[in-house]
């Protein structure tokens, strides 16, 4: 197996200052990428702004001959960070959408500010970077983008109805970039991972703060961004050394037939056999929903109406 190099690649990564950021930051330019090491430099509730976080790693990067440039921009502002990269070094191929913090609040204290602060970084600031950078990898025929998802954006979580809104908005749109990339070699994929951090070294020990260590998840994002990856549109959990990809499963369901009304009462008379996943099959994109339903009902749903 050959070595995976990003020779006259050129990496965004948001959120470099510290954690995860820092160290896709830190190999990519290892590699032989040269990087924009984004970092607003805020607080984990995303209050605040410093320089000194992503100017720490570039000079970490520079000290072993590697290539890189601090930006301080908020992702809010993805334009700026994508102009850092052009004006710099005169592409981009690469962006790590990884910028992100907590404003964890039960539903029913959460304030209307605690949810628009976690949209406008998780989601809008990944939408900025990659809408910025979206057309210069279109141009060159090679993109890749990650996206960042979390456990709780896939299954949900207490406390966290903003941060788990956000990160299930994330899904959506790293699988529809895929889709939309995918022709001109731009790649896109969404990873959920479990990494110690800033945000979880007050409630996590020691041991496990060093099993969750980012190191750990990096191997992924590195394999993802490859030239030679054919990865697109995955959804991928890693964290302590495993590494698992996700799907949505379905049940084959129950179809009553479209030619007369069905009432609540049918569904609720069928509901354990709704519910049942021993025939289930992956639930893989829109068309597959439509294939299912139409095997179901005797009708092809994918069929064009006639001229």
């Amino acid at each position: 197996m050959s070595n995976i190099r990003f020779y006259d690649k050129v990496v965004i990564v948001t959120g470099a200052g510290g954690g995860l950021g820092r160290a896709y930051a830190l190999e990519f330019a290892k590699r032989g990428a040269k990087v924009v090491v984004n970092d607003l430099g805020g607080s984990g509730s995303g209050e605040g702004e410093n320089s000194r976080a992503a100017d720490s790693v570039v000079d970490e990067i520079k000290a072993f001959g590697g290539d890189a440039v601090a930006n301080y921009d908020s992702v809010e502002f993805g334009e700026k960070i994508v102009e850092t990269a052009i004006d710099n070094f005169g592409r981009i191929d690469i962006v790590i959408n990884n910028a992100g913090f907590l404003r964890d609040k039960s539903f029913t204290k959460m304030q209307d500010n605690d949810w628009d602060m976690i949209f406008n970084v998780h989601v809008d600031g990944a939408y900025k970077v990659t809408k910025a950078a979206w057309p210069y990898m279109q141009a060159q025929g090679f993109g890749r983008v990650i996206f960042t998802t979390s456990a709780a954006g896939i299954y949900g979580n207490f406390g966290q109805a903003n941060y788990s809104a956000a990160k299930s908005a994330l899904l959506g749109l790293g699988k529809t970039l895929a889709i939309e990339g995918a022709r001109k070699n731009v790649f896109s994929n969404v990873i959920a991972p479990i990494a110690g951090s800033r945000l979880t070294e007050t409630i996590w020990d020691d041991e496990i703060l060093k099993a969750t260590s980012p190191e750990y998840v990096v191997p992924l994002v590195i394999k993802l961004c490859d030239e030679n990856s054919d990865e697109n549109g995955g959804v991928f959990e890693v964290g302590a050394s495993w590494f698992a990809k996700v799907r949505t499963e379905r049940s084959k369901g129950v179809a009553f037939g479209v030619k007369d009304q069905v009432s609540a009462e049918q569904v609720a008379s069928r509901w354990e056999d709704i519910c049942d996943f021993e025939q289930s099959e992956p639930a893989l994109d829109i068309g597959s929903t439509f294939v299912a339903v139409g095997n179901m009902v005797g009708l092809d749903l994918l069929a064009k109406k006639d001229k």
